[in-house]
């Protein structure tokens, strides 16, 4: 998320009543979290797991609990709650806006799209041409979609992020500022749901096409020419590479990768970064021959039991 205008880290600090550690003058131009963070940019980090992640990120700043001991050559901000300062930068940059009718006057629609009744298009949203929006489709604010997408109705596109922290309390939310882009020739069945970025974005490559009941979390990204089976629930922070299939009710973990080509079979569960050209099956998924092998073995067990009288 880019910021309106520069803020500096000592504006920061005096708001929180946080320490600078480093140049306390810095133009901050905008924030993000630390898999996509660029130059001029902030981050946070508070948890010691992260530490090395951030300090070795292209974040110009980095909010964090404690002065860490690693090397770095990062302005800090310490602050005992760096969530809360991060939360806090989002909600004063990126505020919630009310939507006063059910096309938001910001919004761009192509030549030749339609929007059938009780279509909800919200603030900023960029609709390419030759567009097909079904009945009661949601589409939240910062949403880009290219020319020639098909959305079947009920779908939800840019609802935000399931990112919370916990506390001792509960649960709190992180606020979305991020937005999702859909590239040309994608089409995505009724009662699909595709969250927006954290801070960043969340993308459907062109041409893929998504059956229904599918959900995408945030920050992922779908390649070109994919095709999604319905019920598959697809984590946040996934890179899914062109050509890839996911068949029904597959279930991908977040914060990997699947190679271009691949193809997850039904039921799978993937809890870690596949190799393309491959097809995977099982929960946890293998590839194939090495499944079915297992389940051979395993339908041989009261026959084996069987003759060892155990």
């Amino acid at each position: 998320m880019r910021f309106p205008a520069t803020i500096t880290p000592e504006a920061i600090c005096s708001k929180f009543g946080a320490v600078c550690i480093g140049n306390a003058d810095l133009a901050i131009e905008g924030l993000n979290e630390i898999h996509v963070v660029q130059p001029g940019e902030i981050t946070f980090v508070d948890h010691p797991k992260y530490y090395q992640k951030a300090l070795k990120s292209n974040a110009s700043v980095v909010i964090i609990d404690k002065v860490p001991e690693l090397a770095h050559q990062k302005t800090l901000i310490v602050f005992s709650d760096p969530f809360t300062i991060f939360k806090s930068l989002i909600e004063e940059f990126s505020p919630m806006k009310p939507s006063r009718q059910l096309i938001a006057e910001s919004a761009q629609i192509g030549e030749g799209t339609i929007l059938q009744p009780g279509v909800f298009v919200g603030e900023n949203v960029k609709i390419g041409k030759n567009c097909l929006i079904h009945a009661n489709v949601s589409i939240y604010q910062n949403t880009s979609i290219g020319d020639n997408v098909i959305i079947h109705a009920n779908s939800t596109i840019g609802g935000d992020a399931f990112y919370v922290k916990r506390r001792p309390q509960g649960y709190e939310k992180f606020p979305s500022c991020g937005s999702v882009l859909i590239e040309d020739d994608v089409e995505i069945g009724s009662g699909c749901t595709i969250d927006r970025g954290v801070t960043h974005i969340t993308k459907v490559g062109q041409g893929t096409k998504i059956d229904n009941q599918v959900h995408i979390g945030h920050d992922t990204i779908l390649g070109k020419h994919c095709l999604i089976a319905a019920q598959v629930g697809i984590s946040g922070v996934v890179v899914i590479e062109d050509f890839v299939q996911i068949w029904g009710q597959a279930g991908i973990a977040k914060d990997l990768t699947i190679g271009k080509g691949a193809v997850v079979l039904p039921k799978s569960g993937v809890m870690r970064s596949l190799a393309g050209g491959k097809a995977y099956l099982g929960a946890p998924a293998e590839e194939v021959k090495a499944a079915m092998r297992q389940w051979i073995a395993i339908r041989k067990l009261p026959q084996i039991i069987r003759k060892l009288k155990i």
